[in-house]
């Protein structure tokens, strides 16, 4: 068994030791608001690089380079990147305005004490029809800021609940990207890779939804909303919500979204075409911190993998983990540390995935297991990471609308992945899968016979 290089995860040390230790810090030591998000996390990870470069010299730079390209190029990158452009753009059309407009319509209509409840429900729909938790955090939280405003509500709440709907879609989704790399990688139908997460997301979402309405009828908050709003600047929303549900791909429904924004702010005035201009560019900026950070960390990662250190990790899980039960607990672990490594969970699930396969096969666990933890998992780590993407994005958006908010303000009110942490947990170790067993048997005849009908050709090919 391949003992791998233990030292080439020091990067990863340094960026969780420079980071947090910061934070810490900053937050709680010397008292400054928004420690954490004061904190330049592409220097960080730029520093954690260095540390990698500097690392194996038996690798010449041209190679390491070479590997960081390779990293870097990957289909869910890039689709990653695009994405965060094209939700930047939209929102930068759109604008404080026309999210504005959105919420004073949506309290209108349902009591106040309702308004969490229906922010949890409408961010489930909006991130399982768009497939992007960042794309939906960045399009709500702006109508979570409003509703804080209008009614009272805790902004940290507002904020958690339309996290935590975000990291529901993005966990089950079709056009997710963290669901595509995890069943592309496990070679798994997403049908049922589907199914085996909607059961286990199902029951932490409606046990979420619960506990927000039980916070919003404590609040003592009652009565309706009357603001002024324009019923034609929700379009955008609404047509970027339809065709999200629709399964039209995601870009294809932003630019739609864009384009109706644009053509509305400017047939009513609201906004003029220089400035509009200037919105995109300033919406697109937006997202280039949170870009800048993908692309680190998968240099990042490839380093480290190239080094032997993701090889060192399945050793120690190996080692740590004995039993199908245990394995399927050390294959979400894996997942996370690659997640609170990178933070990205689909950059995590695309590390994991090879060193996943191996373990579904040394533990017996069927495909859509192995891509259901992968993602299940990764979805919980990063849904409170408060480095992550989704935590970076709520806060830059409530900073930009004029508001102040911490990570760890945010943290005790994301409901919804601590609830999908135990639902994984309980069906993991409580609730039997009767048919799992038959279908890594399954799966594990169909590979023996794959490998004893190649094994006469290549013979034969030598």
């Amino acid at each position: 068994m391949n003992k791998g290089n233990p030292a080439a995860l020091l990067p990863i040390l340094v960026f969780l030791v420079l980071y947090l230790g910061l934070g810490i810090v900053l937050e709680y030591v010397l008292h400054i608001e928004m420690g954490f998000y004061n904190i330049p996390i592409v220097v960080i990870f730029l520093i954690a690089l260095a540390v990698a470069c500097v690392q194996n010299r038996k690798m010449s730079l041209d190679d390491k380079i070479i590997a960081m390209g390779e990293g870097v190029g990957t289909k869910t990158i890039i689709y990653m990147i695009l994405i965060f452009m094209a939700a930047g753009i939209f929102v930068g059309v759109v604008g404080r305005g026309s999210a504005e407009s959105c919420a004073y319509w949506l309290l209108s209509i349902v009591p106040a004490e309702y308004a969490l409840g229906v922010m949890f429900v409408v961010a489930c729909f909006v991130s399982i029809s768009m497939g992007t938790s960042v794309g939906t955090i960045t399009l709500l939280t702006p109508i979570g800021f409003a509703v804080s405003q209008a009614t009272g509500f805790s902004l940290p709440l507002c904020v958690g609940t339309i996290m935590g709907g975000a990291m529901f879609g993005d966990n089950l989704s079709f056009i997710s990207d963290t669901t595509i790399a995890a069943c592309i990688g496990q070679d798994c139908q997403m049908s049922d890779k589907f199914k085996e997460n909607f059961k286990i997301a199902l029951p932490a979402a409606l046990v979420t939804l619960v506990i927000v309405m039980v916070l919003s009828f404590s609040s003592g908050i009652s009565g309706t909303i009357d603001e002024p709003y324009s019923l034609i600047q929700i379009i955008p929303y609404l047509l970027v919500f339809i065709g999200g549900i629709a399964g039209i791909n995601v870009f294809i429904v932003l630019s739609i979204g864009i384009v109706s924004g644009a053509i509305i702010m400017l047939a009513t005035g609201a906004t003029a075409p220089i400035d509009l201009l200037g919105n995109m560019g300033n919406g697109a900026a937006g997202m280039f911190e949170t870009t800048m950070v993908a692309i680190l960390v998968s240099c990042i990662g490839a380093l480290v993998r190239a080094y032997g250190g993701f090889d060192a990790l399945m050793y120690a899980l190996r080692m740590l983990f004995k039993g199908r039960k245990a394995g399927q607990l050390g294959m979400g672990l894996l997942v996370g540390c690659m997640d609170i490594a990178t933070a990205n969970n689909t950059v995590a699930i695309v590390i994991a995935n090879p060193i996943a396969t191996e373990m579904a096969h040394h533990y017996g666990i069927s495909k859509r297991k192995t891509a259901s933890i992968l993602d299940t998992f990764s979805c919980v780590f990063q849904g409170i990471l408060p480095y992550g993407a989704q935590m970076l994005v709520a806060i830059s958006a409530v900073v930009t609308l004029g508001g102040t908010v911490s990570a760890f303000q945010i943290l005790p009110c994301l409901i919804y992945p601590f609830a999908l942490c135990i639902s994984c947990l309980l069906f993991i170790f409580i609730i039997p899968d009767k048919k799992e067993q038959e279908r890594a048997a399954l799966e594990a005849e169909e590979r023996v016979k794959d490998e004893s009908i190649t094994q006469p050709i290549e013979t034969i090919s030598e």
